[in-house]
């Protein structure tokens, strides 16, 4: 199981992993990153295989004195009852100027490219998108969006060029 487990985190990263620093996919302007510290439930995404059929998803951040950020991501497997699957990735922002620019480590020495798209004025909702385009996660600090906030986000994300029949809502109750 540990051995399955560890091959699964390996392929994570490496699908994950983007060969070039510079992302090809819009960043927002300036990352304000104590503020983006914390709680951010996931309320839709283009899931890695890792994160399919996942309830009550949540990413959290803590911002660390050498300025890497400790990341928790939790989820229930299957449902609301399910086993609960948590991942201790390790964040670095790799653009100071923005901060909208990370590499997510799962398994050193890959850093998976991690780019903040879009965050509001008020730090309740983000995007946090890919280069390829492959991968994309709407979220948010409270588990439900107003649907008209939720759709306001997903055409963000297919101006960003996303196809976004393939974004999938993941269940949140709390």
């Amino acid at each position: 199981m540990v051995i399955a487990r560890s091959a699964g985190v390996i392929a994570v990263a490496a699908m994950l992993s983007a060969c070039s620093s510079a992302p090809t996919i819009p960043t927002a302007k300036s990352v304000d990153l104590p503020r983006f510290m914390g709680d951010w439930y996931v309320i839709a995404n283009i899931p890695t295989f890792a994160e399919k059929d996942a309830y009550n998803a949540v990413e959290s951040y803590r911002l660390d004195k050498d300025g890497s950020i400790a990341t928790t991501f939790t989820f229930r497997q299957g449902g609301f009852d399910g086993p609960e699957r948590v991942m201790h990735p390790r964040g670095f922002v790799r653009d100071h100027e923005s901060n909208a620019v990370w590499g997510m480590q799962f398994v050193w020495p890959i850093k998976a490219e991690y780019v903040i798209a879009h965050v509001d004025p008020d730090y309740t909702e983000t995007i946090i998108a890919r280069s390829k385009r492959d991968y994309v996660w709407i979220m948010a600090r409270k588990p439900v969006l107003p649907e008209a906030d939720y759709a306001r986000l997903v055409r963000i994300a297919a101006e960003l060029g996303y196809d976004t029949s393939r974004l999938q809502k993941v269940p949140q109750r709390w």
